[in-house]
């Protein structure tokens, strides 16, 4: 705990995050916030001492601008069409490309026993960090400078998180090589009328399922469904 307090008392002298301020074009009234959004648990296990809160304050957040401008891009999309939208621009990888864009990772502060040069740790990191700022720009500011940040990196570079990958050709292709079963793609369910169906799917690997997938048709769906399991099993 000492070691805690030493260390944020010389981030916040040294003014560490001012170029971090810069660059998201945001001053913080509050710099607790700041040094705690970028403290990881394994520096503190006290939740108002690390990122983890804002980070689920954060998911939060963005999942709601995300979705407002979605909603405004496609005026006459459906939900599965924005679900799916939705999820390529929210999952960890994404948020992860977005934290490494602002260079977070040079703002934590971590124990040396944490492997950030190991990919997949560095990606889950810059993503937890991504989300803990939001979170922490939200309680020192509000929303708009929260909206401000995600439609400026999220927003502005959605079409690279669209761009077509066969997420179901990823899966089996990583199941085959890490010994994993083939995996099994089930539909869960269906819904809405005959011209604006919803399908939702599940997939199953060595008799666990992993979060459904939506969209509206089995194939969008089941890609879906394909890019929810990877996320899990590789980040």
């Amino acid at each position: 705990m000492q070691f805690f307090n030493f260390f944020t008392r010389r981030v916040n002298s040294n003014g560490v995050f001012s170029k971090l301020e810069k660059i998201i074009n945001y001053k913080f009234i509050n710099h607790e916030y700041l040094k705690q959004a970028f403290t990881h648990r394994s520096i503190s296990p006290k939740p108002r001492e690390n990122y983890e809160r804002l980070e689920f304050l954060g998911d939060a957040i963005i999942d709601i601008v995300v979705s407002q401008a979605l909603m405004m891009e496609f005026k006459e999309g459906d939900e599965g069409l924005l679900t799916q939208k939705r999820s390529s621009l929210v999952k960890k990888e994404f948020l992860g490309t977005m934290g490494k864009l602002l260079q977070l990772l040079s703002y934590i502060t971590i124990e040396q026993t944490v492997n950030l040069n190991i990919e997949k740790i560095a990606v889950k990191q810059q993503a937890n960090l991504y989300e803990a700022l939001v979170g922490a720009i939200y309680l020192d500011g509000g929303l708009q400078p929260c909206k401000y940040l995600i439609l400026n990196t999220i927003w502005t570079h959605r079409h690279e998180a669209w761009k077509v990958i066969n997420y179901k050709g990823k899966l089996i292709e990583f199941c085959h090589s890490t010994s994993l079963s083939t995996p099994k793609f089930q539909v869960a369910n269906i819904t809405g009328p005959d011209h604006q169906k919803i399908f939702e799917v599940h997939v199953q690997i060595d008799g666990k399922i992993f979060p459904p997938g939506m969209g509206t048709n089995k194939k969008t769906a089941e890609q879906s469904a394909a890019q929810n399991t990877l996320e899990i099993l590789i980040i």
